[in-house]
């Protein structure tokens, strides 16, 4: 069957700016991305259906076999997984008004085309609680769960490898997953609180104290001494060092120094610089407010717990210091003294006392810069999603 996973513009524009570079498929919750959770529910690969700028990173979509459609926004889990199979041609279900799926042969070529196709369908009420991310927010607050969920799809059957005897094991032993080629030395690790997976080549090094849940994907790696509590996930080819508190790094990103990240997501190829620190609480302990790019004002969240969004490629000189509920865009560079506005647009530069344009040409250097260090090189499609964003966020910038 021809699978495909499907954006909303709705459900991008509560992602912002994390949805600017990426489908929402793609955003990582838990140890795997949405996508991946699918693939692995459904045993093969999904397509992907996102605005037309973003569709040449995900490729063209085979319109000449039935599609079953899927919201990009959903997590899956064995029992929504089960009813979707039972679905028949042009038909869908909800939750809460909501689509989760739906299956057509009728041709559906970009996002926007669905709202004249689903008066086509007949839609019925999901039987399973269907879960949504709407927010980020939602990514480092539904964390520990996908961790666990993720954990038990990925070590199903396995074996772990030893824990080595340089290490302080505290709390049960089923609950932490070693990858064979993971290495773990002279530190402390505590599943009483959570799972904890440690991927494929991925590193902790000496005398760190890890408090589950945590996920350290492939090729990630905590540096010396670092303090992380749950729920934690450090994406693939990321180095976190300091102290993180729930919080969601999603890939090529670094943390290298001390300095605290708590209730946050940090998007792909960022860099925070020594001694950067977000607040995620407020001093009269009150419900924070964060920039919307649905009504492009702050709105209240309701929580009393909410750090720093940070988009792609974005960046924070040393000892930055980010206010409760800081919104970071792509490419922004941030730097000086004092609180940083709580809202910085993408490709911005600077930080309390002022803020100019990135130039596009400057910014695209940095970011090939950072990703040759790692063997990558920026694509064309990759440069093209960049520019779109530039325009895009133009509006935002004095």
């Amino acid at each position: 069957m021809n699978i495909v996973l499907f954006d909303t513009v709705e459900n991008r524009t509560q992602l912002l700016p994390l949805s600017y570079t990426r489908s929402v498929a793609d955003m990582r919750i838990g140890i795997l991305t949405i996508k991946e959770k699918w693939e692995r529910y459904f045993g093969q690969s999904v397509g992907v259906l996102t605005e037309d700028y973003l569709q040449p990173k995900y490729g063209a979509l085979s319109h000449d076999i039935e599609t079953l459609f899927i919201a990009s926004n959903v997590f899956p889990n064995a029992q929504l997984v089960a009813e979707i199979q039972l679905l028949t041609t042009e038909s869908g279900f909800t939750f809460s008004d909501k689509i989760i799926a739906f299956k057509t042969t009728i041709k559906v070529t970009n996002i926007a085309s669905f709202k004249s196709i689903i008066p086509d369908l007949k839609f019925t009420s999901s039987v399973v609680v269907a879960q949504f991310v709407e927010s980020p927010s939602a990514i480092f607050k539904y964390n520990g769960q996908e961790i666990e969920n993720d954990f038990k799809l990925l070590t199903a059957g396995r074996v772990s490898k030893s824990l080595s005897p340089t290490n302080t094991l505290i709390g049960p032993a089923d609950k932490l997953f070693i990858e064979e080629d993971a290495v773990v030395e002279a530190s402390i690790l505590n599943t009483n609180t959570g799972y904890i997976y440690i991927g494929h080549e991925a590193e902790i090094m000496e005398n760190c104290a890890v408090r589950g849940p945590l996920a350290l994907c492939e090729h990630a790696g905590l540096k010396m001494s670092a303090k992380i509590y749950g729920a934690t996930t450090i994406g693939p080819h990321c180095k976190v060092g300091g102290e993180v508190n729930n919080a969601v790094f999603f890939a090529y990103s670094n943390k290298g120094h001390d300095g605290f990240i708590g209730n946050s997501v940090i998007g792909e190829w960022c860099n925070l610089g020594a001694d950067t620190n977000n607040s995620n609480l407020k001093n009269n302990y009150g419900d924070v407010d964060v920039w919307s790019y649905v009504t492009e004002k702050y709105e209240d969240t309701g929580m009393q717990f909410h750090g720093l969004i940070m988009g792609d490629h974005a960046k924070s000189g040393i000892n930055t210091m980010f206010n409760t509920g800081s919104v970071v865009g792509v490419s922004a560079n941030v730097f000086g003294s004092d609180f940083p506005p709580k809202f910085i647009p993408s490709f911005s530069w600077g930080g309390a006392q002022w803020l100019r344009t990135f130039t596009f040409e400057k910014a695209l250097e940095v970011a090939e810069r950072m990703m040759e260090r790692r063997g990558i090189k920026l694509s064309e499609s990759d440069i093209a999603i960049l520019k779109e964003v530039f325009e895009r966020d133009k509006k935002y910038r004095k």
